[in-house]
């Protein structure tokens, strides 16, 4: 019998379609994401740019939110990996680098998160361009990061699971399979 593992407590308050994965012509990718949050936009900021409710739903990190900022990203039992703050118009867009450690010589990863209010809730836009192809499992990831999200909003970690993103990474090996290596 095969088990299914339940999304997380909040996912309920954020849609659910599978993120976009787009081919640059450099043979690069960019991950998409559209969420509606039923959450006010406010709350939504604080959780994408407060580091405590960032470390809620995604991973301890140390933020200097002003542009030329470092956006210092914190995995359990990795390096940590050093970004700057590209762009800022609170509360509406945060733009930070991701640099590839594989490749220095290679161009930064943009991470763009951008809110619009909609009703009772908002609109997040979420990118990432500029992933190398061996990256391209980060589309499961955001998708399991991203369904923490609104109870970030509200101070409430939710932890990060392989199983579950594990679980996420086959409903995402239809869209990964048309990207031949």
């Amino acid at each position: 019998m095969t088990q299914t593992m339940a999304p997380g407590p909040f996912a309920a308050l954020i849609d659910d379609d599978l993120g976009e994965v787009i081919a640059q012509p450099d043979g690069r990718f960019t991950v998409v994401f559209e969420r509606r949050l039923k959450k006010p936009i406010e709350k939504v900021w604080a959780a994408l740019t407060v580091a405590e409710r960032i470390a809620d739903w995604f991973t301890p990190v140390d933020i200097d939110l002003r542009v030329g900022g470092v956006y210092r990203i914190r995995f359990e039992g990795m390096d940590a990996i050093d970004g700057k703050i590209v762009e800022l118009e609170p509360p509406r867009r945060v733009v930070h680098t991701w640099p590839d450690s594989t490749d220095p010589n290679g161009p930064d990863s943009l991470v763009s998160y951008v809110l619009e209010p909609d009703g009772d809730g908002c609109r997040l836009r979420f990118s990432q361009t500029n992933l190398p192809r061996m990256y391209l499992g980060a589309a499961a990831g955001w998708h399991t990061f991203f369904e923490a999200l609104p109870g970030a909003a509200e101070g409430i970690r939710t932890p990060w699971s392989q199983a579950r993103e594990t679980q996420m990474g086959e409903r995402y090996k239809a869209i990964l399979a048309a990207f031949p290596t």
